[in-house]
């Protein structure tokens, strides 16, 4: 990989068709982890494209409108300063999660605990063994939180994967005590409906509620039955761990019958998922709101009661939107940015067949005031850099830069690379900056690239599926007054107050 001086011009007209306690990763003896097989966040795949297809991007590669196989390119004011790349955990890396001077890393097979006090050279210091995709991850004090969304034989960190027919299958929340952040310790599990696909912390002095989202249930399922249209809340006691668990399963989408009362999708809705759960919830505790991405549907809700969430309004896109995935507020709580993971993660959606419109983000205005509030639809941002039919990349995870009286994000879009971009005016977002790699291949699909890209004190940090952790400096006007800003924890989808 070759970081560039010189960079390429990126043109617009590639057309490209359409129960264990600290085990470390040593250990490693399980096979791999296996996730909802469903619109959402696929595993590593590979498929052949058609010799067209691949002919296409060499000759792209070659007139320079694309990168090189594993090349970087990035814009001017982006420096790439690090990369760590995959060891003990051979899984798909997933999200991250920061704590004063440390980095937690997802992993399918488990997490990766990085000592950050010189971003230049991040260290490893531990790598924990416990398979059971997505491993989302987030941490609270000395709480780390661990999303298992595969059906496993049991809730310990060496269980094997098992049929959800099973009724003895295992899926749902695990907590670790990272006290000790070189040993940490597995100190409690709670199983939840179909699982735990995300969740989202909404801490507070005593206890830390935990916001599981999980869909795609099925009657052959004897823990996941539909209709699915709520979110289980778990209560974790801090000094008292191994008390976790559930308080309620508020029903967001009440309807009749088992389809419930979210988006129909197909065939009513076609090319649209129906609404069976969220995807993943972003919560803002200082303004006691959250906004959940929920397959076939958007919506704003309250959370003054942590364990009664109310909805304020629900909203649907049934002409561009195929998989409502994940949601930013910005600082002023007046915009969310959703975002579409249209082809789960796993297609090619950034080329000039697919268009600007899908696989995009949907930024929307929020109105009114109270219970009155409203989403309104302003624009569409999707990144400016077509890529290969080789490479996946759709809308992803990402964080807001804290610049008073701006709205700027970072955002991954897996291959398509990291993007930052400005939506201040909700109709007319704009790219300001940008870094990616070449295609992984240029022969056959391989899913990979930036699975989620985080601004934290100062610094971006991406978790690339494939190619491992990256550490990246942003250097802009427009960004500069962020780097004054610092946090002692973020879980990016419990936004914090950056002013206050």
């Amino acid at each position: 990989m070759t970081l560039l001086n010189n960079h390429r011009t990126r043109r617009r007209r590639l057309g490209v068709a359409a129960t264990a306690a600290g085990l470390l990763a040593a250990l490693l003896t399980a096979g791999p982890a296996v996730a909802t097989p469903d619109p959402g966040d696929a595993p590593v795949t590979s498929e052949k494209v058609s010799r067209s297809e691949a002919a296409e991007a060499r000759a792209a590669i070659a007139s320079g409108e694309i990168p090189g196989q594993d090349e970087i390119v990035h814009s001017d004011n982006i420096q790439h300063l690090a990369n760590i790349p995959k060891d003990a955990l051979p899984g798909t890396n997933s999200d991250l999660a920061f704590q004063g001077k440390y980095a937690f890393a997802g992993n399918y097979d488990g997490f990766r605990i990085f000592d950050i006090s010189n971003p230049k050279a991040p260290k490893t210091v531990s790598q924990v063994l416990c398979p059971g995709s997505q491993n989302d991850i987030t941490v609270s004090g000395d709480l780390l939180f661990l999303s298992t969304d595969s059906s496993r034989s049991d809730n310990s960190c060496s269980s094997t994967t098992q049929p959800a027919t099973e009724k003895s299958s295992w899926e749902g929340m695990k907590v670790f005590d990272i006290s000790d952040k070189k040993n940490p310790k597995y100190v409690a599990a709670v199983e939840t409906a179909c699982g735990s696909h995300t969740h989202t912390l909404v801490p507070e002095r005593k206890n830390v509620y935990v916001y599981v989202s999980s869909y795609s249930p099925s009657a052959t399922f004897p823990d996941c039955q539909p209709p699915h249209d709520g979110i289980s809340i778990i209560k974790v006691p801090r000094k008292a761990p191994e008390k976790a668990a559930i308080v309620n399963f508020p029903v967001l989408f009440p309807g009749e019958g088992a389809d419930g009362g979210g988006n129909p999708g197909g065939p009513t809705n076609p090319g649209v998922s129906k609404t069976t759960g969220c995807h993943d919830i972003t919560v803002l505790p200082s303004k006691d709101l959250a906004a959940g991405a929920c397959m076939g549907d958007g919506i704003l809700f309250s959370i003054k009661d942590p364990e009664n969430p109310k909805i304020i309004d629900q909203v649907q896109d049934n002409v561009n939107f195929a998989f409502w995935h994940s949601a930013s507020f910005n600082q002023k709580a007046d915009k969310i940015v959703f975002t579409d993971e249209l082809g789960g993660g796993g297609a090619a959606t950034c080329n000039e067949t697919v268009g600007p419109n899908r696989g995009a983000d949907g930024i929307y205005d929020i109105v009114g005031k109270g219970d009155k509030r409203e989403l309104v639809f302003k624009s569409y941002f999707k990144i400016p850099r077509h890529q290969a039919d080789t490479e996946n990349c759709v809308a992803h995870n990402g964080s807001l830069i804290p610049v008073k009286g701006k709205d700027i994000m970072v955002q991954a879009w897996y291959q398509g690379g990291i993007s930052v971009w400005d939506f201040t005016n909700s109709s007319k977002p704009k790219e300001i900056a940008f870094f990616e790699r070449g295609p992984l291949s240029t022969t056959t699909m391989v899913t990979g690239g930036s699975w989620s890209a985080y601004y934290y004190n100062g610094y971006i940090y991406s978790n690339d599926i494939a190619k491992g952790f990256d550490v990246l400096k942003i250097n802009d006007r427009r960004t500069d007054p962020a780097k004054k800003n610092r946090l002692n924890e973020l879980n990016v989808q419990t936004q914090p107050d950056y002013f206050d």
